[in-house]
């Protein structure tokens, strides 16, 4: 169901080029074998901002972490979700509440009612794809 919902490649475009550099990555933690830290350091090379949130809060590649989207004390343009299905909408939630611009859901990730609601609140959405793997595919 979820093909039809908007994620597809010019969602996926808008988010990479024009939502802004300020990721925050929700269940990045620095155990470097996990898909979150390879995903956060592949968005740093590309530019981006990207700022930890997990319940440690620990400095992770380089920048503060958070121990959730509260508590970060500015604003956040994309909140890449690395948590399962489950507890994503919770997440997609506090990414409207906070005023991020996008909410992308990595690779396995898959909500329909959080895409709907989030989508409802006005902000662009993905669903089970990977940025590393999207934002090398931009073309100039």
């Amino acid at each position: 169901m979820y093909a039809d919902t908007g994620t597809d490649a010019e969602t996926v475009r808008r988010i990479l080029r024009n939502a802004g550099d300020t990721w925050a990555v929700v269940g990045l933690s620095n155990n470097e074998s996990r898909a979150a830290y390879g995903v956060a350091a592949v968005l740093q090379r590309f530019g981006k901002r990207v700022v930890p949130v997990h319940p440690k809060a620990e400095r992770v590649l380089g920048e503060k972490g958070y121990a959730s989207l509260a508590d970060i004390p500015f604003p956040v343009d994309v909140v890449d979700v690395f948590v399962n299905s489950e507890l994503a909408g919770a997440v997609a939630d506090e990414a409207v509440r906070v005023g991020a611009k996008a909410v992308w859901f990595q690779l396995g990730v898959i909500d329909d009612a959080a895409y709907e609601r989030t989508r409802a609140a006005g902000l662009d959405m993905v669903m089970d794809h990977c940025p590393a793997i999207e934002i090398p595919r931009l073309d100039g």
